[in-house]
């Protein structure tokens, strides 16, 4: 995601790109194509609010970029209520033509396994870099990259759920047309059908780690096993909770807990179950999963798995403009900086792609002010966060400078609003100089 994201930037200033893509000649256990931008966790963009939410105006600055991920995120959306989700495969397929169909762009596959000596390189292999290439970054960096464990969650066949016991409804009923209000599946729990479902969880066998081998979660993705040892309430308060949506089935009746699945693709023939990232074996997945009120029949698309990710500790490694300190003509950028999601990861592939190409045609751009959500991410990353205790981080207004309140305290949508006016307000300053400098 990143790298595409980059290479778009740096192609539409004008800057010959090639883009070294290992797949599909060396692959890994969570892709399935030699497609570029090719996603795996989730198809969620997440929220489209650009007045109230972080991430939502993330997505409005890389639009305002002319940010190629955005835009095909935009033509293959699918509904999702408030939130940008999409069809995954098209999506894919999509970011690649018009990659390779750019007259400034080239794609050659094949791994890279040393860092380069000379040259403008951009590192945005993602948090699944391969063997080789992360032991050569380690032993430039002369530390230990740290990292977590990431999990992926459940795919379900749309027409093998009981519709009897499921139904249609976006939380809160978000969503103005009938598709946005389909976007998502829910399965109801009274409480012994939740506590049974705990118990079977907290049982199942799990992914094992090697010896000596520690896993660090990222909290926004926590396996549904590692949120029910929290405490068995866990879930019922996150993933499952019940809030917002009323069982057309018994509506006299509300759920202890709903187990919601969104849309997967654009023929709505597959929905993932939301949240439901799992270190599972497999063997136990479908038994645990089919306890749900309507995936007793299941059949899976794909089944939920756990994969090592891995991220440079970049307060340390990485200057103001993400280039790694020992060897400056080399930049990183996505996940493997420290950023969490892909519309985060993208965000910093477009800014790389923007400063490379800066450095190049001898107009350098500079990074986006830190009260927009691009420099508030990079200000996170390369010097924001404390070094000691660097984890994963997506994108939230408390990464932004504070917001000074005017006659009294503000209230939250008002402060929030604060923040995304003051955000576009620099970020189209930032978009103007860039201009004002190449002219």
């Amino acid at each position: 995601m990143a790298g595409s994201e980059a290479a778009w930037q740096a192609a539409q200033a004008g800057v010959p790109v090639v883009i070294h893509e290992m797949r599909p000649d060396v692959g890994t256990f969570a892709h399935h194509t030699g497609n570029l931008a090719e996603m795996v966790c989730s198809n969620s963009f997440r929220s489209d609010d650009d007045e109230q939410n972080a991430v939502g105006l993330l997505h409005w600055e890389m639009r305002a970029a002319g940010g190629l991920v955005m835009a095909m995120a935009d033509a293959h959306a699918l509904p999702a209520g408030g939130a940008l989700a999409v069809d995954r495969e098209p999506f894919a397929e999509a970011v690649t033509a018009r990659l390779r169909e750019h007259l400034n762009v080239t794609v050659q596959t094949g791994e890279i396994t040393a860092l380069p000596d000379d040259g403008r390189w951009i590192i945005a292999t993602g948090p699944l870099t391969s063997g080789a290439l992360a032991e050569a970054i380690r032993a430039e960096t002369g530390a230990e990259a740290l990292a977590f464990f990431d999990a992926i969650a459940p795919i379900v066949h749309v027409d093998s759920i009981d519709m009897s016991k499921a139904w249609f409804q976006s939380r809160y009923d978000k969503g103005e047309t009938e598709a946005q209000r389909t976007a998502y599946l829910n399965c109801p729990m009274d409480r012994d059908q939740y506590e049974a479902f705990i118990d079977a969880l907290l049982a199942a066998e799990k992914t094992t780690f090697k010896p000596g081998e520690t896993a660090q979660y990222f909290d926004g993705c926590l396996p549904i096993e590692v949120m029910a040892e929290r405490g068995r309430e866990t879930l019922r308060h996150g993933p499952m909770k019940p809030v917002g949506l009323t069982n057309p089935h018994q509506p006299e009746i509300k759920p202890h807990a709903v187990v919601q699945l969104r849309r997967d693709n654009a023929l709505g023939t597959l929905f993932n179950i939301v949240g439901f990232q799992t270190k599972m074996k497999y063997g136990a997945q479908t038994e645990v999963l089919r306890m749900i009120p309507g995936l007793e029949n299941a059949r899976f698309a794909r089944l939920g798995g756990i994969h090592r990710n891995t991220f440079l500790n970049a307060p340390t490694l990485l200057d103001a403009e993400m280039r790694l300190r020992t060897r400056p003509h080399i930049r990183f950028a996505g996940q493997i900086t420290g950023v969490e999601g892909y519309v985060e990861s993208a965000a910093m592939g477009l800014v790389a792609g923007r400063l490379a190409a800066g450095e190049i045609l001898g107009h350098p751009a500079g990074t986006p002010p830190p009260e927009t959500a691009m420099g508030a991410l990079i200000n996170h990353i390369t010097g924001g966060a404390d070094a000691k205790t660097f984890q994963p981080m997506n994108v939230n207004f408390g990464l932004f400078p504070p917001i000074e309140a005017r006659g009294g305290r503000r209230g939250r949508r008002d402060r929030y609003k604060a923040y995304t006016d003051r955000a576009k307000t620099a970020f189209n300053q930032w978009l103007a100089a860039q201009r004002c400098d190449a002219a």
